[in-house]
This record gives C-alpha cells, sequence and structure tokens, in this order.
C-alpha cells in the first residue's frame, strides 16, 4: 500500500490520487494539513530525501514568512517550520514500505508504476 501524504486542496495531489486509482495502485490518503504530521515522519522524510528537496519554497506559504523566519534556513529550522506550517512541504510524498518519493513528476511516476 503506498501512503499518499499532501493536502486537499493541491492541484498536484490531486492528480496523483487519480493517477493511482486509474493505474490500480492501492494507495491511502494522509491530508496534511487535516491529519497533521509527524516529526518522525518529517526527520524520515528529510533523512531520505534531503531537507532541501523535502521543503517546498515556491508556494505561498514560504513567500508569506517573516525574512526573519527564511534567513540561513537549514535542516533543523526548516523541519520546524514544515511541522508548523505543513504546506511548506513539498507534495506529494509517498511512502511505499520505507521508501520515500518526493513530488510528481515522470520519475516519480516510473517509480510508483514499477512498485505495484
Amino acid at each position: 500500500m503506498i501512503k499518499v501524504f499532501g493536502l486537499k486542496n493541491c492541484d498536484t495531489c490531486r492528480k496523483a490520487l487519480k493517477w493511482l486509482t486509474e493505474n490500480d495502485l492501492d494507495h491511502q490518503f494522509v491530508d496534511l494539513r487535516k491529519d497533521g504530521v509527524f516529526e518522525a515522519d518529517l526527520t524520515r522524510w528529510t533523512k531520505a530525501a534531503g531537507w532541501e528537496t523535502l521543503l517546498n519554497r515556491r508556494g505561498t506559504t514560504w513567500r508569506g514568512l517573516n525574512e526573519s523566519e527564511k534567513e540561513s534556513i537549514d535542516e533543523a529550522r526548516a523541519l520546524k517550520l514544515m511541522a508548523i506550517h505543513p504546506a511548506l512541504i513539498k507534495r506529494p510524498v509517498f511512502d511505499l514500505d520505507g521508501t520515500v518519493i518526493v513530488g510528481f513528476k515522470e520519475e516519480q511516476k516510473s517509480i510508483l508504476s514499477n512498485s505495484g
């Protein structure tokens, strides 16, 4: 079973969920805003993908942060911000029995296709 972490209002997450269904890949969706995110998950995702990959710097949440919060960003600060603001997590995050995949482009689709 593929666990999909994201936001229900995120277009990319909706596309990913639709694609998973169309490709008969068993999955479960976890809404980061509604259900929250566990520190252990953030730490595991960061170890697997790197905090810079996991941190979404393109969204409105990042742009809305104070400059002091964005200055000298490092792993510890990024993890703290992502825990407070789940929209700062690049989406979707797929968990395939411990294998972590971030994003939904052709490379990620290929990995997901081969998992089922």
